[in-house]
């Protein structure tokens, strides 16, 4: 049965709870600048992820790793001045919250004094737990990440579905209490079996937010480069591409040099 979308000035921590609650499905998005955010937060999309996903889509590197916190501090800085509806989510990127709880808190009080975020989010289980309760304890809002967490590619060695073992399945079902009971006001799942992640959604009473997890979680987010075709390369089998910018962009910059060389463009009205 379909739910009617309920209209929120603001979305706040409580307001993705009430959601849940309410049966009615999150929307999320990442953005990484000022007017990309600005089209994003328009259109209704609930959660603005910036993810350290910008260390791929703005900076081209192949892993997440690169990216520094000074970086995502401006990525999140250009996202929040766009934003006037949408909750915004800012990555803990790599190096800036493993090793150290007391590192942890710094680096989450850096993101919220000079970006102004909402809240943010770290990948990981029990091995970090003492890094959330030392942010929480801050005042500051977590989002956890279970399943595939892309900082850690290097242990893993590959993108593949996590947790299909019936061993590594307990395990992240048991990090899903811990992050719930820890105090995080939702969870990204990433790349696991849709049956798990809803047993996962299912267990917890905040909400879980799939990517790669199938229908039965609370919420879902996409890397909007992804879903609006800017990149072309990458083809998982949970991306649904709604646009095909990439080649709508070629064609139109094409279209402008053909025009520039032709002295086409510009054309006496075209000027002053």
């Amino acid at each position: 049965m379909s739910v009617a979308k309920k209209e929120y000035k603001r979305i706040t921590v409580k307001t993705l709870v009430d959601m849940k609650a309410n049966g009615e499905k999150i929307s999320m998005l990442t953005a990484y600048d000022y007017t990309m955010a600005k089209i994003v937060d328009g259109s209704g999309v609930d959660v603005i992820l910036v993810g350290d996903s910008a260390s791929n889509v703005m900076a081209g590197h192949e892993t997440t790793l690169p990216i520094t916190l000074d970086q995502m501090i401006y990525h999140a800085s250009s996202v929040v001045r766009a934003v006037e509806r949408a909750l915004v989510v800012v990555d803990l990127p790599f190096g800036s919250y493993q090793s150290d709880p007391k590192e942890a808190l710094r680096s989450a009080i850096r993101i919220m004094k000079e970006s102004g975020g909402h809240a943010v989010k770290l990948e990981g289980g029990k091995e970090v737990k003492e890094s959330i309760k030392r942010i929480l304890n801050a005042g500051i809002p977590v989002m956890g990440h279970l399943g595939l967490t892309p900082q850690s590619i290097y242990k893993f060695g590959t993108y593949t579905v996590r947790a299909k073992e019936e061993e590594e399945a307990i395990r992240l079902k048991q990090d899903a209490l811990m992050l719930e009971k820890a105090g995080c006001f939702a969870i990204v799942l990433e790349k696991i079996p849709a049956k798990l992640a809803q047993e996962v959604a299912e267990s917890v009473s905040i909400p879980v937010i799939g990517i790669g997890a199938g229908h039965g979680v609370d919420g879902q987010v996409l890397v909007l480069h992804d879903m609006i075709g800017m990149t072309h390369e990458f083809h998982p089998r949970f991306l649904r591409r709604y646009m095909n910018l990439y080649e709508d962009m070629t064609n139109a910059i094409s279209q402008y040099v053909d025009d520039v060389k032709s002295k086409d463009f510009p054309n006496d009205e075209e000027q002053y």
